[in-house]
């Protein structure tokens, strides 16, 4: 519905700045595209959405000037919208080409088997890439539902019998203590 109003803000504003020098702004817009002559015209023809009702915006009481503060408003708003549409493809145009880049190869996983808990780690280095529960019994309390995911832990909402914690880290990153510091 947002998106909706965006267009229509954007449309009735390109459409007003486009005629701004000609439309008086103390006139209503219903008065305004009374004339015949312009009930072709474009801000004649748009309609606006008002509390989920669409209306022509020719059937409004508003002045024109009002309508012009409306669309730019609806400007600013549907430009503040694509600037963070654009961060978010951008981000994930990164994201992407990253994961292209890396692979298998380039990754050092291992998976580590913890019992009897309801978080599961990593060691230091490694990031939480996945979980999963690989044992239950129905005496135990059956299935659990994992709760959180993030890069240094998983969560089931109780404690379960056995789970696995797939960690990765990037190839050639050397623990501390492996280095010998």
């Amino acid at each position: 519905m947002r998106i909706k109003t965006f267009l229509v803000g954007s449309m009735l504003a390109a459409t007003l700045a486009g005629c701004a020098t000609g439309l008086p702004s103390d006139m209503t817009v219903a008065e305004y595209c009374a004339n015949p002559d312009r009930v072709a015209e474009d801000v004649c023809r748009l309609k606006v959405e008002i509390d989920g009702n669409s209306t022509a915006l020719a059937e409004t009481n508003m002045s024109l000037g009002e309508a012009r503060q409306m669309a730019d408003s609806a400007m600013s708003a549907a430009s503040a919208a694509q600037a963070s549409a654009d961060a978010a493809q951008s981000r994930a145009d990164e994201a992407y080409s990253l994961a292209n880049y890396l692979s298998e190869k380039d990754l050092d996983c291992k998976t580590t088997t913890i019992q009897k808990s309801n978080i599961g780690t990593c060691e230091p280095g490694y990031t939480v890439m996945g979980c999963v529960q690989t044992r239950y019994t129905h005496r135990a309390g059956g299935l659990s539902f994992l709760r959180e995911l993030n890069n240094e832990q998983c969560r089931f909402n109780s404690r379960v019998l056995e789970m696995q914690v797939r960690c990765c880290r990037a190839a050639g990153a050397d623990d501390m203590t492996a280095s010998g510091s």
